[in-house]
């Protein structure tokens, strides 16, 4: 199986990135990590290794960057205002930087955004904000609005909300979103959520699926029993949804 290591010095970020290319061809995937992972996390989890026969037959390549995280949402000395801009660089990065390299390497015209965790969210933000460029979305064990306040889950920007918190929050954005274009694109999505009947953000999933059918884009959401919100169960579910 072909393994790549990359980096760069991101201009957006002010920094050194790194990412892992796994595979030679097939429908791109863009994988982000959950909230303390790393862009190995990935293969450390030992998600690669169950997709090992798809990637080697070239139907998948996998593209595993690294997060900021800690730069952005779960960077509490910053103001939220300036956790939410950080978040947005992080996007620009990604749009402008990883999504261009990935269109040199592999002219396949599938890509797939795929997280678990806050990953998921991740994943779910660029897809419905910038739908033109996915064909698939896969969210394990995802939370799709960082303002909710559920366990010991805080609201990651203290209370503060403003229209950049607005726009990354699908939950928000979604239910009045009317451009037909976009739409069209949602509509054309293959959309998967995966989510353990147990976890703490299941109702927010629940919430996701009602605003989807609501304008008309088909998706599927499947309960996992448990909370299911770690790496053995996503070694399960991988194959079965990617």
């Amino acid at each position: 199986m072909n393994r790549e290591y990359h980096h760069w010095y991101s201009p957006r970020l002010g920094r050194d990135m790194e990412f892992l290319v796994f595979g030679h061809a097939g429908a791109k995937v863009l994988i982000f990590p959950t909230r303390d992972g790393r862009f190995y996390e990935y293969e450390n989890l030992g998600i690669v290794e169950r997709l090992r026969n798809k990637i080697e037959a070239g139907h998948i390549q996998l593209y595993c960057v690294d997060s900021i995280d800690h730069e952005t949402f779960y960077c509490f000395w910053r103001k939220p205002k300036d956790r939410i801009q950080r978040h947005m660089f992080f996007e620009d990065y990604i749009l402008n930087e990883i999504m261009p390299f990935m269109a040199l390497k592999n002219p396949h015209p599938c890509v797939i955004a795929h997280g678990c965790s806050l990953g998921g969210y991740h994943a779910a933000n660029i897809a419905f904000r910038h739908p033109h460029l996915f064909k698939k979305l896969v969210a394990f064990s995802g939370r799709f609005d960082l303002t909710l306040e559920v366990e010991c889950f805080k609201n990651l920007f203290d209370g503060y909300y403003d229209d950049h918190v607005y726009f990354h929050t699908p939950t928000h954005f979604l239910p009045n979103l009317n451009c037909e274009a976009q739409l069209a694109y949602l509509q054309q999505m293959e959309i998967t959520l995966v989510i353990g009947k147990e976890d703490p953000f299941l109702q927010n999933n629940h919430e996701l699926s009602h605003i989807l059918a609501a304008k008309g884009i088909r998706h599927a959401l499947y309960e996992w029993e448990g909370r299911a919100h770690q790496g053995h169960y996503w070694r399960r579910m991988a194959p079965l949804y990617i």
